[in-house]
């Protein structure tokens, strides 16, 4: 491999790599909601996604139209018991169906053979916790998506996205040598900001993203012009997150590192 080559891609599991549209953790967070009194959006329930999950939920009691329904419903201000007694509710309530939500999304299992066999190293990262990941990944990998390496905000003391210590850990373990040399793929805002924030090339995957946040089946139920308006919608956040690609599906991919290697060996770096 030359010198100034990509040498490993980091992925994000769900919505990204397993899980059309990152649906497992959506419908639990508006049912903890909805069991003390706030109905929430499915906009609300998506725009913290790609964080730990406990901060996740601190992020929705932040919104300001959350944190006053919440002050109305209550009587007072959310405070950190109420984050970890709605994240009580939220793990087993996850827990119980995440191996429902682990098929690899289309072209996934191919394109990280084809990376493979380029020499590049494939590392993950996550907003799950451990003991959500020990029933992804077993699960994941009898459906033939089997990573060289993940961790979860566990394995960095609870500093999750967008915070790039996941990132770090990665490229320690798979002996990657810089942080240019890295490809962070990832379907939210959050795992934007953890490229960017890891001094990474970071990319946005569109298509079966949370950021878009549509079924497999309502996404090919669209119209070609449907489609078209949510894909560039889609792309707009990624790139206005500090996104340096957008790519339509994880299959781009292997085009995608051959443009960004032609790159480095001109002198670019991705904050240039």
């Amino acid at each position: 491999m030359k010198t100034n080559q990509i040498e490993g891609v980091i992925l994000d599991w769900a919505g990204t790599a397993v899980d059309f549209g990152c649906f497992a953790p959506v419908h639990v967070f508006i049912d903890i909601f909805q069991k003390v009194g706030i109905d929430v959006t499915m906009e609300e329930a998506r725009a913290p996604m790609g964080m730990l999950k406990i901060d996740h939920i601190r992020a929705m009691l932040s919104m300001p139209r959350i944190s006053t329904l919440w002050e109305e419903r209550i009587g007072r201000a959310f405070n950190e018991q109420d984050v970890e007694n709605l994240y009580g509710e939220f793990e087993p309530a996850l827990l119980s169906s995440l191996k429902e939500y682990t098929d690899p999304l289309p072209g996934v299992v191919e394109t990280v053979g084809a990376l493979r066999k380029q020499g590049l190293k494939i590392g993950s990262t996550t907003g799950y916790t451990q003991s959500m990941m020990d029933i992804v990944v077993p699960y994941a990998r009898n459906k033939g998506y089997q990573p060289d390496y993940y961790i979860t905000p566990d394995g960095t003391s609870s500093f999750g996205r967008p915070y790039p210590y996941m990132i770090y850990r990665n490229m320690e373990e798979l002996k990657l040598t810089a942080p240019w040399k890295v490809v962070k793929v990832g379907d939210t805002t959050s795992d934007i900001k953890e490229g960017v924030n890891a001094g990474a090339w970071s990319v946005g995957v569109i298509i079966g993203s949370s950021e878009m946040g549509l079924s497999y089946d309502e996404f090919h139920g669209l119209s070609d012009e449907e489609k078209a308006t949510i894909i560039s919608k889609t792309e707009k956040r990624f790139i206005d997150n500090g996104a340096n690609y957008t790519i339509y599906s994880i299959e781009e991919l292997p085009q995608l590192i051959e443009k960004i290697n032609r790159e480095l060996e001109e002198g670019k770096r991705p904050g240039s």
